[in-house]
């Protein structure tokens, strides 16, 4: 399982972002390996595009990639405070980190803070 950031998605869906050819090399590289992103970095993907009225566009695209929403456990409250605490990372960022632990997947991203606090944690991480 790859977990994605939103900076990844956004930057796939958004071919003026500069990190736009970076995503598309990601994901395709991906290959057989799942996609999935925790429900707290889909809804940030999916802002610009709902403001722009392009929502339905997007979530086709997110379905096209078979990225799968990784919800987070009934415990996750808790977790995420630690995570938080712990990391220093905003919450979002934590939602990825969880999802990651969840899943026992890497963490895709573009931002280097959040890379490093999943090395830091033990996590697989692609970016």
């Amino acid at each position: 399982m790859i977990v994605l950031d939103a900076s990844v998605l956004i930057a796939h869906l958004d071919e003026r972002d500069p990190h736009h050819d970076r995503a598309k090399r990601l994901l395709a590289d991906s290959g057989a390996e799942p996609l999935g992103a925790s429900t707290i970095s889909l809804a940030e993907t999916l802002v610009a595009p709902t403001r722009a009225g392009r929502l339905a566009d997007a979530t086709a695209a997110l379905a096209r990639l078979e990225v799968i929403e990784l919800s987070l456990g009934e415990d996750a409250s808790t977790r995420l405070a630690r995570l938080r605490a712990d990391t220093g990372r905003k919450l979002p960022d934590c939602c990825v980190l969880c999802a990651a632990q969840d899943s026992q997947g890497a963490i895709a991203s573009f931002d280097s803070a959040l890379i490093n606090a999943a090395a830091d944690l033990g996590l697989a991480t692609i970016g």
